[in-house]
């Protein structure tokens, strides 16, 4: 079974980051208002970012790591900017 973590767009510019093991139905749930929170009053949504993990741990794993990113480096990994990312996190550990 595969476990996805993923990145929305809210309608006010903010993003949100969350895991699942149904991407589309989390996502239409987003969308249509189901889930509360902190996406609710924020809709639209736009998918920007999505990977797929192994395990659930792994995909968790991964949204809590991005949640932790600046604005920037999750911009980076929406472009697939490695270097970027890894330069930002360098400037980081030096701050």
């Amino acid at each position: 079974m595969a476990f996805w973590t993923y990145m929305l767009k809210c309608a006010d510019g903010h993003f949100y980051v969350g895991h699942s093991d149904n991407l589309e139905a989390r996502i239409a749930a987003h969308q249509s208002g189901t889930i509360g929170g902190y996406t609710h009053s924020r809709r639209p949504l736009e998918l920007v970012w999505c990977e797929t993990f192994g395990s659930r741990e792994e995909a968790l794993a991964a949204e809590r790591q991005i949640k932790g990113w600046s604005r920037a480096k999750k911009r980076a990994l929406i472009a697939g900017d490695w270097d970027l990312i890894s330069e930002l996190a360098r400037c980081r550990s030096r701050g």
